[in-house]
């Protein structure tokens, strides 16, 4: 019965995990949930997944969490991939980049893919559905308290009344404003941006092809056209100059047209706008991403410059991190001191993303005269050859589609033994192919995974047997080939294990292939 539509004010409802917000983030984290099995009621206040497009570019770590779920053929065939970026100044093309396939062998989705975060949130939506589950819209969080032992909360329900929900754990999921943040009286320091940044949905017709995205090079400014599904349909971003002096929500779309076909230097028509909005831009991040026994993830716990695509994927990594640590400890597999590492690794992705992303907005649209000589004169001629290096690749698409975020200082990463591998603890799992097939085929289970890799099929049977009479019913095992491109990946010929944490992190890696090492390590995880 769901008391929540009902509005039964002398019920309370008991949960394991309370979800406060329902974008991308709190949808991502209420998808993990049912594959875990862990019970969870997730509410939101507004009236269903937004109409709005806002957040663009789904990232190769994203579409990978996707596979998991069965969503990244969805994902892929509603989206646009970024096939090319074309340079402008002066109203002409002075360069053009070449981006298909620029993560080639580093992931099975080498590219960004351009798909709205509104087609995004249906597409979680649509999985809870399909697994039994809804989310409680126009359901507004009012108060919420917090012992050693539950969070208390009180909502106010679409009919107005109130419901109190008990939980193990909450999670604030309810963006930039968070009033889960406020409750808990968590720091959110950082520092404004004082340009307006404007974002639009329309169609355009002009001279240039729908098959790239469109980069005006500036002196202060950032203009960007970003392809979309559908003929003529482009995502605009851009800023206005430091001196423009409205407030975000004073600016008509009238001036933002007008500061388009200014700053594009060639003639085009902006027409069927679909949605358009003006902000500031904040960079901020919490002071820790938990308190108790409530957490931050998404927007609620770091904001930063749109620049590089990063907001939505981001947030749905803090859900992606946090969903197995809490379902080990609902599950009664670990002690709940687990949950500290949560904060540990988000944090400090949090300060590495924000120091990036604000360097980037400044490479991008800052002031600076040496900077603006740089990406005016100097990007053109140099961008589309540098684009092809190796070294080069193998930097920029790790650092944009986040595949790159290792937890190498995490108490969860034991370097011991990983010395000699060209890869370490802490690591995401690299990506290769097994007999034709991405590894991450292998790695769809919401579990724990011994990977032995080696030319001795005995390795594989002893292993399988005994961790089988083990009942270790939360690691998964494979058997995999040591075959050439193995021992280029990790830099060696001899027989070794990886064991991968739930979320595809490297937790060790080990040149002892028994389980004494596994073992050792999910007895240590009670006192990391």
């Amino acid at each position: 019965m769901n008391n929540l539509q009902v509005g039964l004010t002398d019920t309370t409802i008991q949960t394991d995990v309370l979800i406060i917000g329902a974008g991308p983030t709190g949808l991502a984290l209420a998808c993990q949930f049912v594959r875990y099995g862990i019970d969870f009621v997730i509410i939101d206040k507004t009236e269903g997944v937004t109409p709005y497009s806002k957040a663009l570019g789904v990232h190769a770590r994203t579409l990978e969490i996707y596979e998991q779920l069965g969503l990244a053929q969805q994902a892929v065939e509603q989206g646009a991939i970024a096939q090319k970026a074309r340079l402008l100044k002066g109203g002409e093309v002075r360069a053009e980049l070449d981006l298909s396939n620029l993560g080639a062998g580093l992931s099975s989705y080498p590219y960004v893919l351009f798909l709205e975060q509104s087609k995004n949130e249906q597409l979680l939506y649509d999985y809870l559905k399909s697994h039994g589950k809804t989310v409680h819209w126009q359901t507004e969080l009012e108060s919420l308290l917090q012992t050693g032992e539950k969070v208390t909360a009180h909502v106010k329900t679409a009919d107005g009344t109130s419901q109190m929900i008990e939980a193990h754990y909450l999670v604030g999921c309810d963006g930039p404003k968070s009033p889960v943040r406020h409750a808990l009286g968590l720091e959110f320091s950082g520092s404004t941006f004082e340009r307006v940044f404007y974002v639009a949905d329309v169609q355009i017709d002009w001279k240039l092809n729908h098959d790239a995205f469109h980069v005006c090079l500036l002196k202060d400014s950032l203009l960007i056209f970003f392809p979309l599904k559908g003929e003529n349909r482009y995502r605009i971003i851009g800023t206005f100059p430091e001196e423009f002096s409205k407030d975000e929500g004073d600016v008509l779309y009238a001036e933002i047209e007008q500061r388009i076909q200014e700053e594009a230097e060639f003639e085009l028509k902006v027409h069927d706008v679909e949605w358009f909005s003006t902000y500031k831009v904040h960079s901020r991040h919490v002071s820790r991403f938990s308190k108790g026994r409530c957490f931050l993830a998404g927007d609620a716990a770091h904001v930063h410059t749109p620049v590089g695509a990063q907001g939505m994927n981001t947030g749905i990594q803090d859900s992606y991190n946090l969903a197995w640590k809490l379902a080990l400890v609902l599950n009664s597999k670990v002690d709940n001191i687990i949950l500290e590492t949560y904060n540990q690794e988000r944090l400090e992705n949090a300060k590495h993303l924000l120091q990036t992303t604000d360097r980037a907005f400044q490479v991008a649209a800052g002031s600076d005269g040496l900077l603006t000589f740089l990406r005016t004169h100097v990007l053109p001629l140099i961008a589309p050859h540098v684009i092809k290096l190796d070294l080069v690749k193998h930097f920029l698409f790790p650092m944009i589609s986040q595949i790159g975020i290792q937890y190498r200082h995490s108490s969860l990463s034991q370097h011991l033994g990983d010395e000699q591998f060209n890869v370490k603890a802490g690591d995401r799992m690299p990506y290769f192919l097994v007999e034709g097939q991405s590894i991450y085929d292998k790695l769809h289970q919401p579990k724990f995974h011994l990977l032995t890799f080696s030319n001795t099929p005995i390795d594989f049977q002893t292993l399988k047997t005994e961790l089988e009479s083990q009942t270790t019913e939360f690691v998964d095992f494979n058997f995999i080939p040591l075959d050439p491109q193995v021992v280029e990946v990790f830099g060696t010929n001899q027989a070794f294990s990886v064991f991968l944490r739930p979320d595809n992190y490297i937790a060790f890696i080990s040149t002892e292939t028994s389980l004494k090492p596994v073992k050792t390590y999910l007895k240590e995880l009670s006192t990391v």
